[in-house]
């Protein structure tokens, strides 16, 4: 299957597309994991975004296209993918669709992850990190530490990090809204779109994205 993941920030999309991924046997392909392999790799396109990003610009999308085409291409893809980051507006949507047809293949479903904006706040706003190990994650709600400020696993301290302030959660949202969220339109004009609630345990939200791609075959 070639699968497309969209919802807004804190949905969890990548938490699911790993479990989707492992149980529909197919590569995920996450924009920010494209970014950092090109990077370190060294490559053309991993030259020209490090440029754009040393410079504090945006990369252009042609850039990450031409990303997401060579991986798409590589032979574990070759019987579907799970995109999770991309597209991220129209115009990578419509080149992806041109990307696709030229390989005389097409997306078989676009799963959107729906999550009430407050919910989204309150699951982003809540993180606390481990100063000592970012791979250590509490939350304020949803796991918090035994001691107020002070990580279980290490003894580090818990900090909110800047990106995760309220503030700057919804100036994310609103980003979403406007350049991502179309892409849902764009898609469902195809018939592609699958629309499931991202809330609840991680493992109850997997089997709802398993139901619903399990219905478009």
């Amino acid at each position: 299957m070639r699968i497309v993941l969209v919802g807004p920030p804190g949905a969890g999309k990548g938490t699911q597309a790993a479990f989707l991924a492992k149980n529909l046997s197919i590569p995920h392909i996450s924009t920010g994991d494209l970014f950092r392999a090109n990077i370190s790799q060294g490559t053309e396109l991993g030259k020209q975004a490090k440029a754009f990003m040393d410079a504090g610009n945006l990369v252009p999308d042609e850039v990450t296209i031409g990303m997401a085409k060579d991986r798409m291409e590589q032979p574990d893809a070759v019987n579907g993918f799970l995109l999770d980051g991309f597209p991220r507006n129209v115009s990578q949507a419509e080149a992806l669709d041109v990307a696709l047809k030229a390989d005389e293949v097409k997306l078989d479903a676009v799963l959107d992850l729906e999550v009430p904006e407050d919910e989204v706040v309150k699951r982003i706003a809540g993180r606390r990190i481990c100063r000592k190990d970012s791979a250590h994650v509490f939350h304020v709600s949803y796991n918090q530490p035994k001691q107020e400020g002070v990580c279980d696993v290490c003894g580090g301290e818990l900090y909110q990090r800047e990106d995760d302030s309220e503030d700057t959660v919804r100036k994310r949202l609103e980003v979403y809204h406007t350049q991502t969220e179309p892409i849902i339109d764009y898609y469902r004009a195809q018939g592609l779109v699958r629309t499931i609630s991202a809330l609840g345990k991680v493992d109850e939200v997997t089997a709802r994205a398993m139901d619903a791609l399990k219905r478009d075959k």
